[in-house]
């Protein structure tokens, strides 16, 4: 048998010669940033749901409106402490303001206009 026919093409599986399987450490890093963006990205849209609601209620329900704004801040402020405590870093942080993202736009859109 000649070389050319006993050397494998690099893109056909080889029974012989299995690939190593993916360490466990890279497959652990993947679904962790993967869940992590999931919930982030998740948790944010509600939250902005949340604040959009206030824009859209009775200008009457003042209290209501604050309320929601507030309530809006809070879920953003969760969804940056979900995604830091994921990855296992410190909770307390700098990257907590941008979840208060959510409440401030959305009481300068009740409010401010």
């Amino acid at each position: 048998m000649e070389e050319s026919q006993k050397r494998r093409q690099r893109h056909l599986i080889d029974f012989d010669n299995p690939r190593p399987p993916a360490t466990d450490k890279s497959f652990t890093q993947v679904q962790r940033w993967v869940v992590s963006i999931l919930a982030l990205v998740t948790i944010e849209h509600l939250a902005g749901g949340i604040a959009l609601s206030a824009v859209f209620t009775d200008e009457k329900h003042v209290a209501a409106r604050v309320g929601l704004n507030v309530m809006a801040a809070v879920a953003g402020v969760f969804a940056v402490v979900l995604f830091r405590a994921i990855h296992g870093m410190r909770l307390l942080s700098p990257w907590l303001l941008l979840g208060v993202l959510p409440g401030v736009i959305g009481a300068w859109l009740t409010f401010g206009r």
